[in-house]
């Protein structure tokens, strides 16, 4: 199979094996097997935040395709849940993220409505800790089940074990040793979503920083928002065959923020920065690049394939945009995505 198809971005080649795993078990037996051949690994999700080789991936992939979402101690609404205010929800790795969205917002959980419109798997989201106009999945999270590939057996990690930060987790910083098998998220009930926490939203919204609103109103709104970016998958426009976001957003001591960009203070006493604005102000508009691969048109920080693209192409921006941007400001953009059989 050719891991174009499963992409977001629509680039990559081809993989030597395939397996598509619809229980934990398969999940499991799949990776545990790879792993006592010696046989390199690729575990896929929603292929919404990698990059792949135009050579492809000299391995197994392992397409992660389970399915479920299961409210504990019954369905979300009941009169249990409603009476404690909360209710831990329990999901497969490989459901839709956009899918248990639109089910929270649905049945009255709150604190996922602000990740609308976000693509890939949930099991993917524990280990970017995902986040989006001022959530993130770490606040929701209760524990993520794992296979430890090198201890060869089932973990189930606590979120406080979790070692979430921006952008980062356990996951992430010891990448390839777990495979995400469920995660289980403890969210509040209610008709109200949390506390717009983002300026954007809130102004989208019609109200202030801070005031709450019907679940549905901020799903619907992010929705808005992330459209309006090309951030919400739609085959018919090349703005949205992207990872996404392609650099994180810098995190820098105060001295180190350029005079004039966004600055956000971090609990640690680092700021946070746009990689966005360094982007823009390191000459790189909208639409940059081309014809193959470019800028999106909608938003300077995806990088996206114009329909004729090799994954070469989309490195070569990445390359030119980091570059351009570490000679004006000093500051070295990261890649967010994960690159597979390739390096910028």
């Amino acid at each position: 199979m050719l891991l174009r198809d499963h992409t977001t971005l629509r680039l990559g080649g081809p993989a030597r094996a395939w397996v598509r795993a619809t229980s934990q078990d398969e999940v499991v037996a799949a990776v545990a097997a790879a792993d006592a051949d010696g046989v390199p690994l690729l575990v896929l999700g929603g292929g919404s935040n990698l990059v792949v080789a135009d050579e492809g991936f000299d391995g197994l992939v392992v397409e992660v395709a389970t399915r479920g979402i299961e409210a504990l101690g019954g369905s979300g609404g009941d009169a249990d849940a409603a009476q404690c205010g909360g209710v831990d929800v329990v999901v497969a790795a490989g459901e839709p993220w956009e899918v248990l969205v639109a089910t929270a917002v649905e049945r009255g959980w709150v604190g996922l409505e602000a990740l609308a419109g976000i693509p890939g798997s949930v099991g993917a989201t524990p280990v970017q800790n995902v986040g989006a106009y001022g959530q993130d999945v770490a606040q929701s999270i209760a524990s993520v089940r794992t296979w430890d590939r090198h201890a060869g057996a089932v973990r189930t990690i606590a979120a406080a074990d979790c070692g979430f930060g921006y952008r980062h987790s356990r996951f992430k910083a010891e990448q390839g040793r777990y495979v995400v098998l469920q995660v289980t998220f403890q969210l509040r009930q209610g008709d109200l979503g949390a506390p717009v926490a983002y300026v954007e939203l809130a102004r989208a919204l019609g109200v202030d920083v801070g005031a709450r609103v019907p679940l549905a109103d901020v799903r619907a709104a992010v929705l808005g928002l992330r459209r309006g970016k090309g951030m919400v998958l739609d085959a018919a426009d090349h703005d949205t065959w992207s990872a996404g976001s392609f650099f994180t957003n810098p995190v820098l001591d105060a001295a180190a923020v350029p005079d004039g960009a966004p600055a956000f203070a971090q609990p640690d006493g680092t700021i946070k920065t746009s990689a966005a604005w360094l982007i823009v102000h390191a000459g790189f508009a909208k639409g940059y690049g081309g014809p193959a691969a470019s800028l999106s048109t909608k938003h300077p920080l995806a990088l996206t394939n114009r329909g004729t693209a090799r994954t070469e192409d989309l490195l070569a921006l990445a390359r030119e945009v980091r570059d351009g941007v570490e000679a004006r400001f000093g500051i070295r953009l990261v890649p967010e995505p994960v690159l597979v059989g390739c390096a910028l």
